[in-house]
């Protein structure tokens, strides 16, 4: 596992647009070999997507010839609704940029069979020839995507009925009501962002600290699901200062001094 750890959020957001770009930039994609993006949503990542905006605009980045993958979306939530997760993506993201609307895979919640909406995503995952990149968040729970504690580690996509805490957490997208907060969502596993070539994980705010140091710091372990990225060939965990207040001195200087090419 490589961990960055930049001064702030804005620079931790700016670096992780720059490797995301140049990832995308060195596979040269082309619409017979597209390059696969996988998206996570939340307020972690906004920076990332701002900052890929940015690149596009500047006429350094396409995204012509990238297919995207969403890491999930709430149930019964319809897709216009201002806090689905299709909103999120096409309001912060996709319409400022020149992606093909056809190359834009987010899960369907309102499918009339959930399973099999979740299968079929597998197989459109599989048969795109897998993920380039996952891009992803965490939550302060250690959670990735809707895997919430206590998830299976090698899991698929697949229905998950949201915690107390979660849904807790979520209500302040939902003026702070917890009825209107969807209680499932559809979601991809951890063992679909593992089979992923590269992940790339951002991390900011001293509440997400305790999340961090086990991910980092920690056991592999099902109740911070995030923790398997130390299992990954190729996984990258982008932080900002206030994000390492649990680390250990010893694992921050560690860190810094790879990076720095002390080691």
């Amino acid at each position: 596992m490589r961990v960055i750890i930049e001064p702030n959020y804005d620079k931790m957001s700016k670096w992780a647009a720059d490797y995301v770009a140049a990832r995308i930039i060195e596979a040269n994609p082309t619409p017979e070999k597209p390059f696969k993006l996988g998206c996570p949503t939340g307020s972690s990542p906004l920076g990332l997507y701002k900052e890929l905006i940015k690149k596009y605009e500047a006429g350094e980045l396409s995204f012509q010839n990238v297919v995207t993958f969403n890491m999930d979306e709430y149930v019964n939530l319809p897709e216009e609704h201002p806090e689905s997760y299709h909103s999120f993506m096409w309001n912060n993201f996709f319409s400022h940029i020149d992606i093909k609307r056809e190359n834009v895979h987010i899960l369907n919640g309102n499918a009339p069979d959930l399973t099999a909406e979740c299968e079929a995503y597998e197989a459109a995952i599989e048969a795109a020839g897998g993920i380039d990149l996952f891009m992803g968040g965490v939550g302060p729970d250690g959670h990735l995507a809707f895997n919430e504690p206590g998830s299976s580690l090698t899991s698929k996509t697949r229905v998950k009925t949201l915690t107390t805490d979660t849904i807790i957490a979520n209500s302040r997208f939902f003026d702070g009501d917890l009825s209107l907060v969807p209680k499932q969502a559809l979601t991809v596993g951890i063992g679909t962002v593992m089979a992923a070539k590269e992940v790339l994980l951002v991390c900011n705010g001293h509440h997400k600290a305790r999340a961090l140091q086990h991910i980092v710091d920690g056991n592999v372990s099902h109740m911070w699901t995030a923790s398997m990225l130390q299992m990954h060939r190729k996984a990258i965990v982008v932080c900002d200062e206030p994000a390492c207040d649990e680390l250990t001195v010893a694992t921050y200087k560690y860190y810094l001094d790879k990076e720095r090419g002390n080691l």
